[in-house]
């Protein structure tokens, strides 16, 4: 069965104070659903018409779960406390195997 993945890139950070609470929630959130954070900021090298940006890629055993956690209401709360404290792009994928 491929795994999914979370993809988020931040492109601007506004607020600092809710990115950190949305983090904490977000945690709490994601383990209990088989989420695992593989990266969560550090290095970046963009090429081509990239653009280093803070980015987080989170593993899930499967695309179904990966879907589930994001509509948990754990995460909803998660949501709720970034708001508007970022802007990003975040994305679901699913793995090849």
């Amino acid at each position: 069965m491929p795994k999914g993945y979370w993809v988020s890139v931040y492109r601007t950070i506004s607020d600092p104070e809710k990115l950190a609470a949305y983090n904490e929630l977000a945690g709490l959130a994601v383990g209990p659903m088989g989420g695992r954070t593989l990266v969560r900021g550090g290095r970046v090298m963009a090429y081509d018409a990239g653009t280093a940006e803070r980015t987080v890629l989170v593993e899930f055993d499967s695309f179904e779960q990966a879907v589930a956690a994001r509509e948990s209401a754990a995460y909803q709360e998660a949501l709720v406390a970034l708001s508007d404290g970022v802007e990003r792009d975040f994305r679901i994928l699913e793995g090849i195997d």
